[in-house]
């Protein structure tokens, strides 16, 4: 038990270190990895949550706050952003840009943990968590904190790289992850090790019906599924309270 903790300790401060180290590039890498679609995706999530002007919306694992800036202006200047981070250089460059587009009277940021949320019982109308959820220890335990913050009549959205069901597909996908990224990043930004984690933390990560069932498990009546790129990305949408 003492060696399974240590364990867990170790690869928390692992993945610290990573975003902490990548965070002046992290925007750049993204588009560069998604082909630019992410801010599509992030668009079509808010489109099926149905967040409108005037919203209280939680931000979880915003890392350098685009879909915390999207949501702050989808929610307008009577609603409310709060995005939350447990890296203080990813919420630097975050905040920078927030400041930029002139967003930081709607926008609170948050240095924090997505297991022990800061925030009281139904607080938020909607919370979002994209790209984040390899990076957290306990996927049950961060939809349980998330169920607990978000509204009874609100909903949730986990966007996340996933396993193409197509099993060839998935092989080559592996192969972009665990060679064609790192070189690149090597290449251009001499940190091909960084960008290692993100096929290692996608090996262990649960197929896309094993997050629906953990989504039902930690209370949502109805979950949805989106799937991009062929199953290589997964949106999740979860609302209701069984």
């Amino acid at each position: 038990m003492v060696d399974e903790e240590s364990k867990k300790k170790k690869e928390v401060a692992h993945v610290h270190s990573v975003f902490e180290s990548i965070s002046k590039n992290y925007d750049w890498m993204n588009s560069i990895m998604s082909l630019g679609l992410h801010k599509k995706w992030r668009k079509k999530a808010i489109e099926e949550l149905g967040i409108q002007p005037g919203d209280r919306v939680l931000d979880l694992c915003c890392g350098t706050c685009d879909w915390t800036i999207s949501l702050a202006q989808t929610v307008g200047s009577k609603g409310q952003a709060v995005g939350l981070d447990f890296s203080k250089e990813m919420l630097k460059v975050g905040q920078e840009k927030i400041e930029e587009r002139g967003l930081t009277e709607q926008v609170e940021l948050v240095e924090g943990d997505a297991l022990d949320l800061p925030f009281g019982e139904d607080e938020f109308d909607y919370v979002t968590i994209g790209f984040g959820l390899r990076n957290v220890r306990d996927i049950w335990g961060a939809f349980s904190e998330m169920k607990r913050v978000v509204k009874d009549d609100g909903a949730i959205a986990s966007l996340e790289l996933s396993k193409p069901p197509n099993q060839l597909y998935r092989k080559l996908y592996f192969f972009y992850l665990y060679k064609i990224i790192p070189s690149f990043a090597k290449i251009f930004m001499n940190k091909s090790n960084q960008y290692l984690w993100l096929a290692q933390s996608l090996e262990d990560f649960p197929e896309i019906q094993e997050l629906e069932d953990m989504l039902y498990q930690a209370g949502f009546e109805q979950v949805s599924i989106d799937l991009f790129l062929g199953g290589a990305i997964a949106l999740h949408i979860a609302e209701g309270t069984v």
